[in-house]
């Protein structure tokens, strides 16, 4: 990491680090104005402008300039193409100070400083669909002529910016989560609160969280197929750099792209089949509904006590402090603790026969005492153990149960899976135990939230088979009979898949063969 000059930040910290940042601070705004110096007159009215009301002095004001150009942050010139025609004028605007390039860096750090401090983190689906939106375009633009290169520009700054903005708030809204959690007293109306908000803000985010990812990664492959080489020299192009002293910008400018690029495929779609990064928001979100669920109980469990165990040794410390006597310290610690007793006073040697009475339990050998006895006061013993029950039976029952429920869970999906979607009427007679899973799949989409084309999307508890409903497209009727009665209903389009391939549907003999045993 490279280092920050030692003096760069002085200013933060010294006596009247106020006045030195509000004189950065209007230089800062001066240069908004395309004023690139300033004289002793121009920097207090700037001093006004960026809100410092109180009275300056003009040797403190040149003092505090001396010191931010002696930390290199101001630079000073000597105007002498004015014609000034007293002296007391000529040492007022004589000197033109301006802001150095680390004067300008520092001020970006104070300002980011200040801005990340008061900044709080959040998970938005806009970032995400923004991203793909910039991608797609950058797909079209690569197909038009060399005046598309400052739209190419531009929106890959875009893509960027919206990466950036989907990094940062993720990481400031997980730290959010983390401190919440840490919070130590906190009012348990106000958890309760922070809680609900919380929960609803995770699930909404997480609705089609998956969707949009994959959304993304469609387009980071299309818009590789145009090459993202000749899109970079074309963005290079349209960027316009100046020409700077030195080396040339254009290759550290095209590594940077290239970087960036490579963080996108790292968040969306990674080159080394890793996990992508915009899964482990799903993680994200469970944990802080878990943790925050976790603090709340704790919470709820310390109003349910009468007192905490940090209270009762508070309030026994307090008794220690106001005991008379020694004496009744000592009571108060066995009242308290009960250790007064020795627990292997009853303990003697395998023959006490060979110790004299007269010897002094100084002197004596060491009687071995046991560790329960040690940790617990209880002493050993030793019983004849119980039978150990015969469990083949019952495990031979359980292993023929689940082999038939995976039997029966096979053919469910056997029949209700299709190649396409197909009308709800269509399955028309069904076993009752396929008829209940079709009728959970059924009950999982309607709770889900359509999305533009109405299209509703939901999984089974293990997540390998999915659903797609989609509204009927008509005033038809579906009725589905069983052995146990009917069901009518609105026909609508269902599609029945595995969620993880074909694999995720267990083959029907192989299940048949399971529960023959």
């Amino acid at each position: 990491m490279r280092r920050v000059p030692p003096e760069m930040f002085r200013f933060t910290t010294v006596e009247r680090s106020d006045l030195y940042g509000a004189v950065l601070d209007a230089f800062g705004a001066a240069g908004e104005h395309l004023e690139t110096a300033l004289g002793l007159d121009a920097v207090r009215e700037r001093l006004r402008g960026v809100g410092w009301a109180a009275a300056v002095e003009d040797e403190d004001l040149q003092e505090t300039l001396r010191k931010l150009v002696q930390w290199e942050l101001l630079d000073v010139v000597h105007n002498h193409a004015e014609n000034y025609r007293t002296a007391e004028e000529y040492e007022r605007r004589n000197l033109q100070y301006s802001l150095t390039r680390r004067g300008e860096a520092a001020l970006a750090g104070v300002r980011q400083a200040l801005e990340v401090l008061a900044s709080t983190g959040a998970l938005q689906t806009a970032v995400l669909e923004a991203i793909a939106d910039r991608l797609d375009e950058l797909c079209l633009l690569s197909g038009e002529p060399a005046p598309a290169d400052r739209r190419i520009f531009s929106t890959l700054r875009e893509l960027e910016g919206h990466l950036d903005a989907l990094v940062e708030n993720t990481k400031a809204f997980n730290g959010e989560l983390q401190r919440l959690v840490r919070a130590e007293g906190a009012d348990m109306e106000v958890f309760r609160e922070v809680k609900s908000a919380t929960v609803a803000y995770l699930q909404e985010f997480l609705v089609n969280l998956d969707r949009r990812g994959q959304a993304v990664a469609a387009a980071v492959d299309r818009v590789e197929e145009r090459g993202v080489a000749v899109l970079r020299e074309r963005a290079l192009r349209g960027a316009e750099l100046p020409p700077v002293a030195g080396e040339d910008p254009a290759a550290g400018w095209l590594e940077s792209r290239r970087a960036r690029w490579a963080g996108l495929r790292a968040w969306f779609l990674p080159d080394d089949g890793a996990r992508p990064r915009i899964e482990h928001l799903h993680d994200i979100a469970r944990r802080a509904i878990v943790s925050l669920l976790q603090v709340l109980e704790r919470i709820n469990e310390s109003r349910r006590r009468s007192s905490s165990a940090v209270q009762d040794f508070r309030e026994l410390a307090r008794w220690f402090s106001a005991a008379p006597e020694e004496a009744d310290l000592h009571r108060l610690w066995s009242a308290a603790f009960g250790l007064g007793p020795a627990r292997h006073a009853h303990l003697a040697h395998s023959d006490p026969e060979l110790i004299p009475s007269s010897r002094s339990w100084s002197e004596a050998p060491p009687v071995a005492v046991s560790a329960l006895l040690r940790t617990s006061g209880r002493t050993e013993r030793f019983t004849r153990t119980a039978r150990v029950r015969d469990v083949t039976a019952v495990r031979a029952e359980r292993a023929a149960r689940a082999r038939a429920e995976r039997a029966e869970l096979a053919r469910a999906w056997q029949v209700l899976e299709g190649d396409g979607p197909v009308r709800l009427s269509s399955f028309g007679v069904l076993d009752p135990a396929v008829f209940d899973r079709l009728l959970d799949l059924l009950g999982r989409a309607l709770s889900a939230r359509p999305d533009a084309g109405g299209l509703r999307r939901a999984t089974t508890g293990d997540g390998r088979v999915e659903i797609a409903l989609s509204p009927p497209p008509d005033e038809r009727t579906a009725v589905l009979r069983t052995a146990k009665g009917s069901l009518a209903g609105p026909d609508y389009l269902v599609h029945i898949t595995a969620a993880g391939g074909t694999a995720a549907f267990p083959a029907r003999h192989t299940a048949q063969q399971e529960a023959a045993g």
